[in-house]
């Protein structure tokens, strides 16, 4: 993913979580299953910039450290401070930089002379591949000695993935519906998406710059609100002017029909490059020996292809 996509993703992130309902329920999801622990109305926001002063008095190093989203929360009377940080790709060493953040704030307290609050932190992801990176710290280090076991401090980091986040458990609406639109944008169950309800325009825009999806918002019905099916209709309707291919309901003819099989191939490894980010050069030269038929085939089920295996098993 380039910088400014990564940016992009970070930004919508940061506005996301800026709606108090919002960020409640994704804590609550994030550190206790759903249960509504925390709620929007005890929250605080609190500043993002973590700097500290390092090194001797006569020379002191500035390290600047920032973190996404940071509120403080009030549970049941007590306070605790929440640090949210997004992903949009695996990062292997996420656990040290949590750490640093965490610790970070930890100091500034103490050197502000007011009560230091318990810090909880965890990790938005948001990328289409699963996250596999270690969650304690304890994961990470090499051959604990095991009389040293017990006194080794472990570090967690939770994992929100959007991916494969359980929308059920959400009780915010936004929310709720931001994920079930990614959800089924990643998946490309683009059929999901062509039902007759209204949803706020932001909230699929916010979706389809999660999931890398390139739609603009010109692309869409005017409006702060638009109806979904009206919407997929005339974005579908856009995309088969152009010539790219987009799936339809079922059983109708997928794509522009160019009538050249050269350009059938050019057309749809464009679109799986979108759709899987990448393409090898092994499938790369099978598509260009692919019959006709079944890059037709291919077309008619582009949107059911989530990784590599799956097209392979349409054209052979």
């Amino acid at each position: 993913m380039c910088i400014k996509e990564r940016n992009t993703s970070d930004s919508t992130c940061k506005k996301l979580l800026r709606d108090e309902g919002c960020f409640a329920d994704l804590c609550n999801y994030a550190f206790f299953q759903g249960r509504q622990v925390i709620k929007s109305e005890e929250l605080v926001s609190r500043e993002n910039d973590l700097s500290t002063l390092i090194g001797n008095v006569e020379k002191p190093t500035e390290i600047k450290r920032y973190r996404d989203v940071v509120r403080k929360a009030g549970i049941h009377g007590d306070y605790v401070i929440i640090g949210v940080e997004h992903q949009s790709t695996f990062d292997k060493n996420m656990i040290f930089r949590i750490l640093n953040y965490d610790a970070t704030t930890y100091i500034n307290q103490v050197e502000s002379k007011k009560e230091v609050y318990p810090v909880g932190s965890f990790v938005f992801y948001t990328g289409d591949k699963e996250w596999k990176s270690p969650e304690t710290l304890k994961e990470t280090l090499k051959n604990i000695p095991p009389d040293m076991e017990p006194y080794i401090n472990d570090w967690r980091l939770p994992v929100v993935e959007l991916k494969t986040m359980d929308a059920r458990k959400l009780t915010n609406q936004r929310l709720k519906e931001i994920v079930e639109i990614s959800q089924s944008m990643f998946a490309g169950n683009y059929d999901d998406l062509r039902n007759d309800r209204k949803i706020e325009t932001e909230n699929f825009m916010m979706a389809a710059t999660f999931t890398r999806t390139k739609i603009k918002r010109e692309d869409l019905p005017e409006g702060d609100e638009i109806n979904m099916c009206e919407a997929m209709d005339r974005l579908f309707q856009k995309l088969r002017n152009e010539g790219e291919v987009l799936g339809l309901e079922k059983g109708e003819t997928i794509g522009y029909e160019k009538g050249k099989r050269e350009e059938k191939q050019n057309t749809l490894k464009e679109q799986l490059k979108v759709k899987l980010g990448t393409l090898s050069s092994p499938l790369e030269k099978q598509l260009t020996n692919t019959s006709l038929e079944k890059l037709n085939e291919l077309t008619l089920n582009i949107f059911n292809v989530t990784n590599e295996e799956d097209v392979l098993k349409i054209i052979n």
